[in-house]
């Protein structure tokens, strides 16, 4: 199992517009491909706003290209995202859960 880590800053005030994207389109949209498991929003306050890390759990490498495309390392932030984030990570990492 691999689990995919990406970290995007939210403006503060657009910081529930973000989760409610994220439970109403992102996920529902990666539960149709084959080999994603699972995901988790991390969330925390910073000065500058709320920072999240979200975590996707995926079968296998070649379930992340199916929806991260041929580099898997690749962010996928819809433009409707970046207008709700101060920065993001351009890249994503991979970790082989182990246990």
């Amino acid at each position: 199992m691999i689990a995919r880590h990406w970290r995007g800053l939210a403006k503060s005030e657009r910081a529930a517009e973000y989760i409610q994207h994220l439970r109403s389109d992102t996920f529902p949209n990666l539960s149709t491909i084959a080999g994603f498991i699972d995901a988790a929003i991390l969330r925390r306050t910073l000065d500058a706003g709320i920072e999240f890390v979200i975590v996707t759990r995926w079968k296998s490498l070649d379930a992340i290209r199916a929806f991260a495309g041929a580099d898997v390392e690749r962010a996928v932030v819809p433009d409707v995202v970046k207008e709700m984030l101060i920065e993001y990570d351009s890249s994503a990492r991979h970790y082989e859960v182990l246990g």
